[in-house]
């Protein structure tokens, strides 16, 4: 991640020589491949809606099938935004759409009913991801009314104050290894200052004013 970090920075900013730590928990990163899954799955509804119906047996519905994808679309760009808990909240209700809508096609004439329950199963597979991640996102990032948070337990500095200092330690010791390799400092004669003429003051003649 260093690289396309500094690939965005300006000459004058400080380089990213490595990353640390990712602050990501379990629930943010199955919110984020939630959300990109909803973006995958929206742009294969809106372009391919015939497909899916076809697949399902649900010709006739390809408009409704594009405005489920245009809806998953959306609900994964808000997912995948800062406000994480909306764009889960509306996977939510948005598998609950799916559910009943594929629910229309499991009747007994139609061909492709198969399809239509393995459709809805993994629906549902996903709704139980979707409740998971929702309710892990609320419990980690929920503040009560008059808490504060405590950061007395960070310093300050990637790798730890020892560290820092030890660092310190060693390239005070280098400089003075440096110092005391080159020797003392040679003395300069000092350089008499330069008086341009218009400067100089004639001392005027003895008898005259």
């Amino acid at each position: 991640m260093a690289f396309p970090s500094n690939m965005t920075r300006s000459e004058r900013d400080p380089k990213v020589l490595r990353s640390g730590p990712s602050s990501l928990s379990s629930s943010d990163r199955l919110a984020r491949n939630l959300g990109w899954f909803s973006i995958g799955l929206g742009i294969v509804e809106f372009i391919a809606a015939e497909k899916v119906t076809g697949a399902l047996g649900m010709r006739g519905k390809e408009n409704l099938v594009r405005a489920y994808g245009i809806r998953e679309i959306a609900s994964g760009v808000m997912t995948l935004s800062v406000d994480k808990r909306a764009g889960l909240n509306s996977r939510i209700a948005g598998d609950a759409l799916d559910i009943a809508t594929l629910a229309t096609a499991i009747r007994p004439e139609n061909p492709k009913r198969d399809n239509a329950v393995l459709a809805m199963l993994m629906v549902a597979g996903v709704t139980l991801l979707d409740f998971v991640a929702t309710g892990a996102h609320t419990v980690r990032h929920i503040r009560h009314s008059g808490e504060r948070r405590s950061y007395s337990d960070r310093s300050g500095f990637a790798e730890g104050v020892e560290a820092s200092r030890a660092t310190a330690r060693k390239k005070l010791g280098d400089l003075r290894t440096s110092s005391v390799n080159e020797g003392p400092p040679t003395k300069r004669r000092p350089v008499a200052p330069i008086v341009s003429e218009s400067r100089r003051q004639v001392a005027p003649a003895p008898g005259h004013p």
